[in-house]
């Protein structure tokens, strides 16, 4: 594996991404919503999000940052990111298909919004955060540069760190104590460990 075969699969792996999420995208337009709790901070956030796992990296790949930033690369750095990033896509996928209409991409309820607990959602709260997570240290390990590589991580770690307790918080006001006696059986991230 090459600096530039790596570079070619975090690409495949970002449309990956969105051809997974376009038709759930253009589903969750036409499911009524009940309840937005999506605003600037909300915003914010994306923003910074989009910015370390896409903008960042495309730029990256596109142009490269002159060797400004850039580290080592080896072949099996390569391979362990493109492994990551199909694990990242798995998963993307599986959290997609378990939520059906329940899916949004901000804080939103839908009409007859009902709580997921079967699927990857019998094993975390918060699959498709993983799944992001995943995406973020793929990138890290096939962008061989300090910024372009890291910024997945600090982009949606970001996101993660300040929605998290705001979107558990809406869970708990929306389904009580179903969503109290899950939180219970369940962790947030990676099965049995957080």
């Amino acid at each position: 594996m090459t600096p530039d075969i790596a570079e070619i699969i975090w690409v495949v792996g970002a449309v990956g991404w969105y051809v997974i999420r376009y038709p759930h995208e253009r589903r969750s337009r036409r499911t009524a919503v009940s309840r937005n709790s999506a605003d600037r901070i909300e915003l914010l956030l994306m923003t910074i999000s989009a910015t370390g796992l896409g903008v960042l990296p495309f730029v990256y790949v596109l142009f490269g940052f002159g060797g400004f930033a850039d580290y080592g690369f080896s072949p099996a750095q390569g391979w362990i990111g493109a492994a990551l990033f199909a694990g990242s896509l798995y998963l993307f996928y599986r959290t997609h298909r378990d939520l059906g209409r329940n899916w949004s991409v901000t804080l939103k309820m839908r009409e007859a919004h009902r709580l997921i607990t079967q699927g990857v959602y019998a094993y975390v709260r918060h699959p498709m955060y993983t799944a992001f997570f995943l995406w973020a240290l793929a990138q890290a390990f096939l962008l061989p540069n300090w910024i372009a590589g890291l910024s997945g991580l600090v982009g949606f770690g970001t996101l993660y760190l300040f929605r998290i307790k705001r979107e558990e918080a809406m869970m708990l006001e929306t389904f009580g104590d179903d969503y109290r006696r899950y939180s219970e059986r369940t962790k947030r991230l990676v099965p049995w460990i957080y």
